[in-house]
């Protein structure tokens, strides 16, 4: 006797008493289920995880690769049976008849026969909420065929819209776009080996292959590329993403190869080759503008600015992104918080959005308040005394050490934005001073005095 989801363990022990019991791992089926869905992406970018034991594979455009859709199945179907897992296909024109050919065991339904693919088949295939098929199986309608040409109207208001909407997303009346799990690349090459690869020489070599190749579509466009990923697709199914920034735009396969080098490198034992690699990808996730620059007649020396760029994107590729950082205006009135480091390879664009502030145009004057060189991230404690309520400092003590102010300017008052002002940062009152050896610090009163919590002074920075 066959055992069916929902049975009782007691019921498919008196069945087979044989039977192996292991307690589920949602986690485990879960992490399982997401390298499928990697290893999916040699037939389609466009894979999406459908609950907890499906994928929709978006298919358009792919299939000529592997001899047609029929081919490109069976080929799926093949491997992964190679691997120990038992695979149920189903090829539709649409996600919801797909899904529902899939888990009952439809053959490849064509475009235009979902109706009477559907008609026969059990409330289930249109992946609908278990009350509400108890709902409509109360009053005799059990398949779908039994509700495809019944009014609409009394099952929407009675049953809800999402019935209606299953219905015509299986039938392709109602579009049901594919989100994919991951970046999606717009242009791409790849190639497959009768001989998996072994050897990290070999693989560099092929991205070399790769990027020529990407040349000619990139100089069509008449852009340069920006972000690149590699994927190697193991023979057992396992897959390497390695991604690579760039500062500027670029399209050359030298370059792209030595990037790729300074990865693998850096990666080293990490990249576990396995029985090897049947198939590299290179893609390309980002891309800008590429101007050409005028051929010049007399021989010049490479541009240093040149150099520079491409010399920052060796030590990402080695060290990662984080390992080159450049200063960014931030739009805070908080001197500590003004300033953010962020990786050199952001545009500008991406600056704002990780919490920079636009930078000024090259011709624009910025008047401010002096400010001294040495900044200190986080303002350092001191005992100051003083004049109240305003006063400037007239002595204060700082790492140990006494000063004595004879010159001091300000106040300078900052208070934190309004529209973030969470009640905890306390209005500052800035001064510049400057003790009897001539050495010129800046100093703030945190607070005021008649408020609850006494001012409290801070060292935030020092003059040249």
């Amino acid at each position: 006797m066959r055992l069916k989801r929902g049975l009782g363990l007691a019921d498919a022990r008196a069945r087979h008493p044989d039977i192996d019991v292991v307690e589920a791992d949602a986690e485990a089926d879960r992490r399982l289920l997401v390298a499928l869905a990697d290893w999916c992406d040699r037939y389609t970018p466009l894979v999406a995880i459908e609950g907890e034991d499906g994928l929709f594979l978006d298919i358009t455009g792919c299939a000529h690769l592997f001899g047609g859709e029929a081919a490109m199945v069976a080929d799926l179907v093949r491997r992964l049976a190679e691997q120990g897992f038992d695979v149920r296909p189903g090829l539709a024109s649409t996600p919801g008849m797909a899904w529902a050919a899939a888990r009952f065991s439809l053959p490849a339904v064509e475009c235009g026969e979902e109706e009477e693919a559907l008609a026969p088949l059990p409330l289930s295939a249109l992946r609908l909420e278990p009350a509400m098929r108890s709902g409509l199986e109360s009053v005799g309608l059990r398949v779908v065929g039994s509700i495809i040409h019944a009014p609409r109207a009394p099952l929407a208001r009675r049953f809800g819209k999402v019935l209606i909407l299953r219905l015509d997303q299986a039938l392709g009346v109602v579009e049901e776009a594919i989100s994919p799990r991951l970046p999606v690349a717009f242009l791409s090459a790849e190639r497959h080996f009768a001989e998996p690869l072994l050897r990290l020489e070999d693989i560099e070599q092929t991205v070399l292959m790769l990027a020529a190749t990407l040349k000619a579509d990139l100089e069509r466009r008449g852009e340069g590329v920006r972000r690149l990923q590699l994927a190697l697709f193991r023979v057992d199914g396992a897959v390497n993403r390695i991604a690579v920034g760039t500062s500027r735009p670029m399209r050359e396969p030298g370059p792209i190869g030595r990037l790729f080098h300074e990865r693998l490198t850096a990666l080293g034992e990490r990249i576990d080759a396995g029985y090897g690699f049947d198939l590299v990808r290179l893609g390309v996730l980002a891309a800008t503008p590429f101007e050409d620059d005028q051929a010049d007649l007399v021989a010049s020396a490479p541009d240093g600015e040149e150099d520079m760029a491409f010399f920052t994107d060796r030590v990402r590729a080695r060290l990662g992104e984080g390992a080159l950082l450049r200063p960014v205006m931030v739009e805070s009135h908080v001197p500590e918080q003004a300033v953010r480091n962020v990786p050199a390879a952001l545009e500008p664009k991406q600056v704002v959005a990780a919490g920079g502030g636009a930078l000024p145009a090259p011709d624009t004057e910025i008047r401010h308040a002096e400010r001294p060189i040495r900044l200190f991230q986080r303002p350092e404690p001191v005992e100051v005394t003083a004049e109240v309520p305003e006063g400037p400092p007239a002595h204060f003590r700082w790492r140990r050490a006494a000063y004595r102010v004879v010159r001091a300017e300000g106040p300078e008052r900052i208070a934190p934005e309004w529209w973030l002002d969470d009640g905890e940062t306390r209005t500052r009152d800035y001064f510049r001073v400057e003790d009897m050896e001539g050495r010129r610090f800046w100093l703030y009163r945190q607070g005021l005095y008649g408020e609850a919590e006494a001012p409290r002074w801070f060292m935030q920075g020092m003059f040249a």
